[in-house]
């Protein structure tokens, strides 16, 4: 009996394996709707069963679409597009694009301020605080970035942390050219190493003792 799956691709293209590891081949009339439009997908959804298709690469699931039968895919898209046309609709997504445009302002506003704050400069490199915190927010924040700052899961105040020794990881260190031994945990302990020395470049900044001239954080806020 057909039913609503979740199935990873098989060795064969024409088949699928599902949950209990059996292969399944997709019943006749169905067909591949692609990943890319949400509204499409959560609408097929709704028509009747479906078979969702991830494929999982380390820690990382990424969706390959959905199979689902052929008519209603299409009845799904008609009924979006339908919808998209609508004055009404327009009007909605046109305010709700605002609110997320202040949303995104305030948050990069906050997110720089928490970098600032977690810096901690003494007055005499203000200036420096001030440009770092902007180039990190200004990396970090973008919708969709994937980056630690986008991590909501974690107070907004241990994102600006995380977000400062990872840029620092590749703005001041030698990280992004170090060849690491594909060995299980050695790059983890790569970047622990480098934090610790990143946080004490970090503590003479706050200490406001003298700074060397060839100093990376000083030579990347150039």
């Amino acid at each position: 009996m057909t039913k609503n799956r979740t199935v990873r691709p098989g060795v064969n293209p024409n088949y699928f394996v599902c949950e209990d590891g059996k292969m399944l081949r997709p019943p006749k009339g169905w067909t591949l709707l692609p990943p890319g439009d949400a509204a499409v997908t959560k609408k097929v959804k709704t028509l009747g069963p479906t078979w969702v298709i991830q494929e999982k690469r380390g820690r990382r699931v990424y969706s390959k679409g959905v199979l689902a039968p052929k008519e209603n895919i299409e009845i799904a898209k008609e009924s979006v597009e339908a919808k998209r046309k609508d004055p009404a609709y327009q009007k909605q997504l046109q305010a709700s694009r605002q609110r997320r445009a202040v949303k995104q302002e305030q948050y990069v506003e906050d997110f720089t301020q928490s970098v600032f704050e977690f810096l901690n400069f003494h007055q005499k490199y203000e200036g420096f605080a001030k440009k770092m915190s902007e180039q990190i927010s200004k990396h970090a924040t973008p919708v969709g970035s994937g980056t630690v700052a986008r991590t909501e899961r974690l107070p907004i105040e241990e994102r600006a942390e995380r977000a400062v020794i990872a840029w620092m990881r590749h703005k001041t260190t030698a990280y992004d050219n170090m060849k690491i031994a594909r060995v299980k945990g050695r790059r983890r302990e790569v970047r622990r190493e480098l934090a610790k020395v990143s946080r004490q470049i970090l503590q003479s900044y706050r200490s406001g003792r003298d700074i060397a001239p060839n100093c990376p954080l000083a030579e990347s806020l150039r």
